[in-house]
Formats: structure tokens, sequence, C-alpha cells
């Protein structure tokens, strides 16, 4: 079971906001269009009605609120969720997105909402892997991962050779289908930040666990069209919900709460 005062550390990593709240700009009832996934819990998902929910959805909606706009959401596979924002498509982008400089040279980003561990998360019986160095020793080990995310990025230059198209790699549509890849033995790890790692923990006991130290730490950021007027409304939104204790009381109940109900 994952500690909750591992947890923890995504909200100590809220530090890199700026601390003092400051007056946020009136947006007149502007709408914003945002997409996102919805496959990356707890930060976005469908809810038990089908609905969107999870962090990513309040922390959007909550800093429209206090710039007095509203959202309109919709859904786009991760593969075209970056261009669909660079392009002008939608204003806003949300998917557990790290903060890049390749990724900066396509759309801006706001200031992190978060930061985020990955380790990694393995089956339940496991008993090769403990570590990168186990997993990179071992050429019979196969990782899953959902191609272009940091996810896939981490396990080639993080834990094997900085070849992405290593055969050692299976790529999937979806973070999810990754997981049930490795349930079903068809890889033997993935690599989750601390929150989805709990979720599939708790939601099928004894089938995966997670494994060895942190591998790295992504901060997590929202991207929108280059050069939009929207970035400085929003870090300022973000800065004044870090000051005032909502972004924290959001990410204790979508990481520690949620799954507990």
């Amino acid at each position: 079971m994952i500690s909750r005062t591992l947890h923890l550390s995504a909200a100590l990593f809220l530090a890199v906001l700026p601390a003092a709240a400051q007056e946020l700009p009136d947006l007149d009832g502007r709408v914003i269009h945002a997409v996102t996934e919805n496959a990356y819990y707890p930060l976005n998902f469908a809810g038990p009605d089908g609905q969107g929910i999870g962090l990513e959805y309040d922390v959007i909606n909550e800093a429209a609120r206090r710039l007095n706009a509203t959202v309109e959401w919709d859904l786009t596979a991760w593969d075209v969720m970056i261009e669909s924002v660079r392009s002008g498509q939608f204003d806003i982008g949300a998917d557990g997105i790290t903060i890049s400089a390749e990724r900066a040279e396509q759309v801006d980003f706001t200031e992190p909402f978060i930061t985020v561990e990955q380790y990694f998360l393995v089956r339940g019986d496991e008993d090769r892997i403990t570590g990168p160095e186990s997993f990179t020793e071992n050429s019979d080990l196969l990782f899953g991962a959902q191609a272009g995310t940091s996810a896939f990025y981490t396990a080639v230059y993080d834990v094997l050779d900085g070849d992405e198209a290593n055969p050692r790699i299976k790529t999937f549509d979806t973070f999810g289908a990754s997981v049930q890849a490795l349930k079903a033995g068809d890889v033997d790890a993935v690599i989750a930040d601390q929150a989805a790692s709990a979720g599939y923990i708790g939601a099928d006991p004894g089938a995966f666990k997670q494994v060895g130290e942190p591998i790295k730490a992504d901060p997590l950021g929202f991207i929108l069209t280059p050069g939009s007027d929207l970035v400085s409304p929003f870090d300022a939104a973000l800065a004044e919900m870090k000051a005032d204790g909502w972004l924290d009381e959001r990410i204790n109940y979508w990481f520690f709460e949620y799954g507990e109900q």
C-alpha cells in the first residue's frame, strides 16, 4: 500500500507557484474552450455517471470562476491534444502534461499546478524488478507505455538506452491499456505517478504494487495556444488558489480521499 506521506510530496512541490495572492483580472464572462482525454486518474477521468471529473477539471473550472469566465469542455486523444491547442482549436488543454522545453516550443504553459513523482508499477507477484537498474539489466523485461507521454520518455531516457524505437517498450493508445497489458503479463512494468499507482492498486487488490524509489519528478501544467492572453490570468488564479489553501484541499481530496469513498 502506498503511504499517505509519500503522496504528500506532490503537494509540497506546489511551492514553485508564487506565494502571494494578487488581484485577479476580470474576463467578463468569457467562454474558455478546454480539452482533456478522460484517461488519467485522478487528474481527469469519467466518473460513475460518465461525466468528466478529477483534479484538472476542478482547477480549471475554479480558475475560470475566479476570473469571471466559463468553461466548455471537450475530449480528444492524447496524440492530437498538443496540436489541437497549438492551432487554436481549444484554448487550454489538461492531461497530466509535463512542462518541458520541447513542448514549450509548440505551446504556452501555465505555471505548474502540481509536481508528481514517477515510479515503477508492476504485478503484485513481481520479484525481478526493484528499480531502474534491475529492469535495465534484465533484457527479458518489457515496458508498457502510452506513446508520446512523459512515462514513455522516462522509460526511454531514464531507464533504457535513449532509443525511442527500443523493442523493450510496447506502446498503447491509452495509459489504461498499458496497465491492462501489465496485468495480463504482456509487459512487465509501466511507469506511473503515485496517484495513478494508488488508484490501480486500490481498485484491484493484489494485482499490482509500486516498487523502488521515485525515478523522477515532473511539474505538470496546462497548455495554451502560443501567445494566449489567458496565461497571465491563469497563473494569477493558480497563485491565489495556492495561497488560500484551495489547491492543497483539492489535491488532498483527489489523491487521498476520493479513492477511499
